[in-house]
């Protein structure tokens, strides 16, 4: 472990501690106009199915005590809010360390689990930008570095690369690598040889468009996902006003 991972204040967290804590670091990110989050907004967030894996079915009590758990892990904290609901913030750039850009990664893996690095560049995109994977790679490297990111793809596969975040518990942690150590690597099968010369000339131009594609699919789940906050407020909004 390096001197910063030694020296750093954040903890493992539970599967629902990370959904709870990535709901209020994405959504400070894309709607800051509704953060900091209401429970109800946070339970939202938390079971909205799109750019959530697994989808979940959490309820207001299961979220309130996760907010509490993170509160003393020292990962979020319980504010006065402009009207008569508290509010959650999370406190993740201080207690991880971590800058803009590195945090939306972070979020993106806490949301998702572990992901190649061309799928997580594109949904980290919706929250900071990464103009392309070597930009994300920078940041994935900068991450390691603190152990806060595991590669679970062997050490020098070019494509196809699975990283996920290290804030599992140790034996959640063992689980996901054995998954990963036994599946097949992405983007590995060998073309049929009659149509290999094809294949060839064609993956010269694939990755561009593929990146576009995960970057279009990604903003769409976005979109989705914001729609599902904004429902939200307007039902605590119409219950505030008795309406």
């Amino acid at each position: 472990m390096t001197e910063n991972a030694t020296a750093a204040a954040w903890v493992p967290l539970t599967p629902r501690e990370r959904r709870v804590v990535g709901v209020l670091a994405e959504k400070a990110k894309t709607t800051p106009e509704y953060y900091p989050l209401t429970v109800a907004a946070t339970v939202t967030g938390c079971n909205q199915k799109s750019n959530r894996d697994p989808v979940v079915d959490y309820d207001a009590d299961d979220v309130e005590d996760t907010l509490h758990s993170l509160r003393k892990k020292g990962a979020a904290v319980l504010v006065e809010g402009g009207g008569r609901v508290a509010r959650w913030k999370h406190t993740l750039y201080e207690w991880l360390k971590v800058s803009k850009v590195e945090l939306a990664v972070v979020t993106e893996l806490l949301l998702r689990g572990p992901q190649t690095e061309g799928d997580l560049r594109a949904r980290a995109s919706r929250m900071e930008p990464l103009a392309d994977l070597a930009a994300l790679q920078v940041q994935l490297e900068a991450l390691a570095d603190r152990n806060l990111v595991v590669y679970l793809s062997p050490r020098g596969q070019k494509r196809g690369v699975v990283v996920t975040h290290n804030l599992y518990p140790p034996d959640e942690l063992e689980k996901v690598r054995q998954a990963f150590a036994n599946a097949a690597p992405l983007d590995d099968e060998p073309a049929p040889r009659a149509v290999a010369h094809r294949a060839e000339s064609a993956a010269a131009s694939a990755p561009a468009w593929r990146e576009e594609v995960a970057a279009l699919r990604a903003e769409v789940q976005g979109l989705r996902g914001q729609v599902e906050t904004l429902a939200e407020q307007l039902r605590e909004l119409r219950n505030d006003l008795g309406a």
